[in-house]
């Protein structure tokens, strides 16, 4: 099985991927969750559908002028299909019932010239605007400072170029993941990009959040394959990336990469494409702790050779097996690295790993993660349903620093959950000549107020994250849940440039206000 040959998730609310794929716990795992005090809550009350929609007469006949009757839908279902993204909080919520963050409407546009048309008219017509397509967000990017119409990408879903020579494709921000994959397999490549929300997410995205995937030692970041896209904005469209590299000024690829649809909506990328590999490799090694594994992989990031995919797991990732969801749990001593290439095995990798005080454990742990690294993200439901907080967080920082920003989240976390004890799991995943990310998972028993739970853990591990040095998202975003860290991350006076770039592209405020920037 390849990446190609995973369907396109059509996710429902409060649920992650198919619908049709349940998950069930392992027993041991059930058996771990007794150990940490977590009992099975009662099932969550069903929503209550809101009133139709708030949108006037107007308003609706705007949008309906743009994109045309049939691809405006204001009925309660489809707004709740696209109310908030995919944070356990977003879920915690979804199963309380709240329906707060629902949009007025849905509108799929169809060209960038119908995405330009209602951008152009937003504020005309008392308007807000969030860009939607795989709607896989974990940080709030999806759920506004106030009433709002969501415009889903899905009809833009078409490889509109693809050049050879240069090796780059043009894509429309509607396409999935999945989908990307298979326009590229016909004409023999591969974009390379594989982040954990793979089944569900976008083209658009990627971009507009800055994302990252598996693959990120061998292909690199999303950031780094875009060389071209084109921006919607209320004042008109931005074209940019004349060249793979310019010295003509600052690169403004880079300032709408990351920006989370506060600028205006990406509605199609140029991207560096790469031959479909004709052969893969994977592999686990072992090492002694996560020190003696953090040197070797940081070896293989300054001086190589590196891998298409790297990933460390800590001692406590280790031991509870998340290389293998379908067992959980029995994972061996020591700490489990992961190694893949996509083509030809590289001796010249594992002799810098066996120098380093690796072991090679074989193909068979590697190929265990590849084949179930997509299932991992089934679990958060049943653990849910068991009463379970199961939660991420992610941060990136300089080598020299990475021991001590670990000790201080982990610690933070620790803390701020004391009354009900949690697993704190860490790996690395997206490694650098300079450094590397941090991943943190965090599972342990609900209180009453899960919600509130969590978000004072994850203040208290933001605050940590910032003394430590780390960046607040390596790869999440920003959206709402990260806005306050990331500005006081860049400061007052970078806050302020950013905020007169906005008012230029968007002054009236209408792209997802809140989002980003306060």
């Amino acid at each position: 099985m390849t990446e190609s040959d995973l369907p396109v998730a059509n996710l429902t609310p409060g649920h992650w991927g198919n619908p049709a794929h349940t998950v069930e716990l392992p027993a041991a795992a059930l058996d771990a969750l007794k150990d940490l005090g977590i009992h099975r809550p009662p099932p969550p009350p069903k929503p209550s559908p809101q009133p139709n929609t708030a949108l006037t007469a107007a308003q609706l006949a705007f949008l309906s002028t743009v994109v045309g009757s049939q691809h405006v839908a204001a009925d309660w279902d489809s707004r709740w299909a696209h109310t908030r993204g995919y944070s356990t909080t977003d879920l915690l919520r979804f199963r309380a019932g709240d329906t707060s963050d629902v949009p007025d409407v849905i509108v799929y546009p169809g060209t960038h010239d119908e995405v330009q048309a209602i951008l152009s008219g937003a504020a005309e017509h008392g308007l807000a605007v969030v860009p939607y397509a795989g709607g896989t967000s974990v940080v709030g990017g999806l759920a506004p400072t106030r009433n709002f119409i969501t415009l889903d990408l899905r009809r833009l879903d078409q490889l509109l170029e693809l050049d050879e020579i240069s090796r780059t494709a043009t894509l429309q921000a509607g396409v999935r993941g999945p989908a990307a994959e298979a326009l590229l397999a016909e004409h023999g490549y591969t974009l390379g990009h594989f982040p954990q929300s793979y089944e569900g997410a976008s083209i658009g995205g990627y971009a507009a959040a800055r994302s990252s995937g598996q693959s990120s030692a061998g292909y690199g970041r999303f950031d780094q394959m875009v060389v071209a896209l084109t921006l919607a904005t209320p004042r008109g469209t931005i074209e940019l990336g004349r060249a793979p590299m310019s010295a003509a000024g600052p690169d403004l690829r880079q300032l709408i990469l990351g920006s989370e649809g506060a600028l205006g909506v990406i509605t199609s990328v140029v991207v560096r494409i790469r031959p479909r590999p004709t052969e893969r490799h994977f592999e686990g090694w072992h090492f002694a702790d996560f020190a003696t594994g953090l040197t070797a992989v940081r070896r293989l990031a300054q001086d190589g050779p590196l891998p298409t995919v790297l990933r460390l797991s800590d001692e406590v990732e280790t031991a509870v097996n998340l290389a293998d969801p379908d067992v959980l749990g029995g994972g061996a001593g020591g700490v489990l690295a992961i190694i893949g290439f996509d083509g030809p095995y590289n001796q010249a990798t594992a002799d810098v790993l066996t120098a380093a005080g690796g072991t090679n454990l074989g193909e068979g742990p590697g190929e265990t993660w590849r084949l179930g690294r997509y299932r991992a993200p089934y679990l958060r439901d049943p653990l849910l349903d068991e009463g379970a907080l199961v939660e991420t967080l992610e941060t990136a920082t300089f080598w020299s620093r990475i021991p001590a920003l670990k000790a201080a989240v982990t610690q933070a976390l620790v803390d701020a959950l004391g009354t009900t004890p949690p697993l704190v799991l860490c790996h690395i995943s997206h490694v650098y000549e300079t450094g590397a990310s941090l991943y943190f998972t965090v599972i342990c028993a609900q209180t009453d107020d899960p919600v509130t739970q969590w978000r004072t853990a994850k203040a208290a591990a933001s605050q940590a994250i910032a003394d430590a040095g780390g960046t607040i998202s390596h790869h999440h975003g920003v959206g709402t849940d990260h806005r306050d860290a990331y500005t006081a991350e860049i400061g007052p006076l970078a806050v302020e440039a950013l905020q007169a770039v906005k008012q230029t592209l968007d002054p009236h405020n209408v792209m997802n206000p809140g989002i980003l920037l306060p």
